[in-house]
């Protein structure tokens, strides 16, 4: 809200400054196109000096401010509520920055720095300007909540000095802070930025990350900031834990556009310095699946043709993991959807979460203790009584062009092509469709069947309910012309999306591949899922097709060492950037140390747009908790991290879907009893409960299920793990209470 004495001014546009790239530093800025107008939803509170001043500065930035033109030598932004501020001096050799919440100090003196071709830009400079701006906007969401809400403070400072104009973008939430700088430059112009900036925690913090050698799929450790070496490099996000009563941190990017990905090279120090895609360590990944010229080629910077605008580095801050994983600020900081492709944001209408089979990991030789009664059921019978031999049409890797078509029919990623037959692909359909699950995902096999089969599986699959992704190689698709050939054809044949796979960098060259991908799937209507991907950094905003990326090591890992505490830190950690596809739920031995129970509560607790479960349907439909299972949806209304919750040891979350809530508890290593007040219920009312928990003394496939159990507001339930063990409820209104 503005201050009562200061006067209401209306924006002519809504304030969101990466609309916007200097054009000089004399306080003339630009419109710079991105393709995505502003969420109507979305609005600015801006202050000023005088209303006058104010309407002159909102019709030349959009951005309504108070100005200061006279040289600063430093600024203190604090964010709305107060607590959390971000001091930024200018008296330097260059800029140094530092945060803190309260009385606690988040991020030590740091310095801001920057190059261009070369040239640091940051050196020696001043503060020649600082506009401020207030920032106050909700908008739709698919995940945590159903409405995200940012709410901060904002200051575009201009700097000069020897070399080129450069302008410092600082916004405090008060869960968390950003940065970005701003280069002008003309339309044709080439430059090659790149970045320097450091993030110091203070001694005593505690860590945890994961390094580069697997890209964005590695083991996450748990370390004192003082045990990280010089050269050490670890993948953002990383969470920290401040010493003391601190609270929590964690670092990451947003609004990643025309730019490379950032990870984090440790100083030795108690320091990280951003390290752009050709900077990092190159990853086995990468190198096992491109050959040498393209390793060699991402090993130097990319260039930036006209503004350069980096993303914004994100330093979530929070008091408590509820704080932390509600954040909405790495996606408020992304650009909003363009409303010609995504008209609802994201509740766009065919941009749909949901739930998906796959036969990958659980192809059916998966085992379900407790259902040895189960048979298998018949797959459904041909839809067109023309052999197979006589209907081949073309195969559908000759979409394709010729170049192409050749590798799509000879992969050399045996695992992805499989020998899946069609039957089987329609018989998890009809699988699906008893389960009220909304997708299927197809792994590679698919390009070797005839256009006319592949039209036979969509249709059978929709009468079920169920539409199908596709899996392909994102190497195929650098060129545009297969892109649009694949594309357009996909939407023809009713395919609802792609997962596309073995990206392993982020180069500006592979960064621009994924825009393009999601821009032009995004025009067919295609959804998408990211594998072999590096992490969110606000695309699920910007392109609400983007239903699910991996960058997590997850399900398809056969050599996991530790479950029970990898996915007791995801949580907070990954999943603070944005939804993960783990494919979680397994009832064979990969899943490792962990129990029946903790499979089926993970769908809970981690953020999956469309949740790709890893067991085959049947068992599925086999398994005791079946019921349980089904219910869980993909996205939630409202998410509450109860206290309990530790890095590494628990994760206890309460979710609500409309009136029902769910509550779930993953365990780490060793066992745990705790009492859970039910008060998130809400008061006065009756739930009726179904509860799968642990049956301790048996076996971790063993589980104790309880249907029908009434509980209020004033309750408490009292949950019993052993190690890696788990519990999920689900609380409906009691009938009486739902008339």
């Amino acid at each position: 809200m503005i201050n009562s004495n200061k006067r209401k001014v209306q924006p002519r546009t809504h304030c969101h400054p990466e609309r916007y790239s200097a054009k000089d530093l004399g306080g003339n800025w630009r419109p710079r196109s991105l393709g995505v107008p502003r969420d109507d939803k979305s609005r600015v509170v801006l202050s000023g000096a005088i209303a006058v001043a104010l309407l002159i500065l909102s019709a030349v930035t959009g951005c309504a401010s108070n100005s200061s033109a006279a040289p600063a030598k430093e600024l203190t932004l604090k964010s709305p509520g107060g607590e959390v501020a971000l001091h930024v001096k200018f008296d330097g050799p260059r800029p140094t920055y530092e945060v803190t919440r309260g009385g606690t100090t988040v991020i030590e003196a740091s310095p801001l720095q920057m190059t261009v071709d070369g040239a640091e830009v940051t050196a020696n400079v001043a503060a020649s300007k600082i506009d401020r701006y207030n920032v106050d906007e909700k908008f739709a969401w698919q995940g945590k909540h159903s409405e995200a809400h940012a709410r901060g403070n904002g200051a575009k400072v201009e700097l000069k000095g020897l070399k080129s104009p450069v302008a410092l973008d600082v916004r405090t939430f008060d869960d968390g802070v950003a940065f970005r700088f701003i280069v002008p430059g003309a339309s044709d112009a080439k430059r090659t930025p790149d970045e320097r900036s450091k993030f110091t925690l203070p001694a005593g913090t505690t860590a945890w990350s994961h390094g580069l050698r697997g890209h964005y799929e590695g083991d996450y450790s748990k370390k004192d900031i003082s045990q990280f070496k010089e050269g050490d490099w670890a993948a953002p996000p990383i969470t920290f834990k401040l010493p003391g009563d601190g609270g929590y941190a964690s670092i990451t990017e947003s609004a990643l556009v025309n730019y490379s990905g950032m990870a984090m090279e440790s100083d030795g120090d108690r320091g990280f310095t951003v390290g752009l895609g050709h900077r990092q360590p190159v990853s086995y990944p990468y190198e096992l699946r491109y050959p040498p010229e393209d390793v060699e080629r991402l090993s130097h910077p990319a260039a930036v043709q006209g503004t350069i605008t980096t993303p914004w580095r994100v330093i979530l801050v929070a008091k408590d993991l509820d704080t932390l994983v509600n954040s909405d600020i790495i996606n408020s900081l992304a650009p909003p959807p363009d409303k010609n492709l995504f008209p609802d944001g994201a509740n766009t209408d065919w941009c749909k979460p949901g739930r998906a089979v796959w036969r990958y990991l659980g192809n059916g030789n998966d085992s379900t203790r407790q259902a040895s009664t189960a048979t298998s059921r018949p797959a459904p019978a041909s839809r067109n009584a023309t052999p197979r031999n006589e209907r081949r049409e073309g195969l559908v890797g000759d979409i394709f062009p010729t170049r192409t078509a050749a590798a799509t029919r000879q992969s050399q990623f045996a695992a992805r092509e499989g020998s899946t037959s069609i039957d089987d692909v329609t018989r998890f359909s009809k699988l699906a469709g008893e389960l009220g699950f909304e997708y299927q995902i197809i792994e590679g096999f698919w390009r070797r069947w005839g256009t006319d089969e592949l039209k036979d599986v969509v249709d059978y699959s929709n009468r079920q309910g169920v539409k199908l992704f596709v899996w392909v190689h994102s190497k195929w698709l650098r060129d545009p012309a297969v892109r649009h050939t694949l594309f357009t054809k996909c939407h023809e044949y009713g395919i609802a999306g792609l997962k596309i796979d073995f990206f392993d960098h982020e180069h500006k060259e592979v960064i621009d591949l994924y825009q393009s991908i999601l821009r032009e799937c995004a025009e067919n209507k295609l959804l998408l899922i990211f594998h072999g991907a590096n992490k969110p950094a606000g695309e699920e905003r910007t392109w609400p097709n983007e239903m699910n990326r991996e960058a997590i090591h997850g399900m398809e890992a056969s050599r996991q060492p530790d479950r029970a505490f990898h996915e007791t830190v995801l949580p907070f950690t990954r999943f603070l950037a944005g939804h993960g596809d783990y494919t979680p739920v397994l009832f064979t031995a990969r899943r490792g140390n962990v129990t029946w129970a903790h499979e089926v509560a993970i769908p809970v607790v981690f953020d999956e747009t469309i949740i790709t479960y890893g067991a085959s349907p049947q068992h599925i439909l086999d398994n005791p908790a079946c019921d349980m299972i089904k219910s869980i949806p993909a996205t939630w209304d409202q998410t509450i991290v109860l206290p309990q919750s530790s890095i590494g040891e628990m994760a206890a979350y309460a979710r609500r879907k409309g009136d029902t809530w769910f509550l779930a508890v993953i365990n780490g290593n060793g066992p745990r009893k705790l009492d859970v007040p039910l008060s998130f219920l809400s008061g006065g009312r009756k739930y009726r409960a179904m509860t799968v928990a642990d049956d301790n003394g048996v076996d971790s496939a063993s589980m104790q299920i309880e249907r029908d159990k009434q509980f209020g507001s004033t309750d408490a339930i009292t949950i019993d793990m052993p190690s890696g063990g788990g519990f999920v409820a689900r609380f409906e209104k009691s009938k009486e209470d739902s008339k």
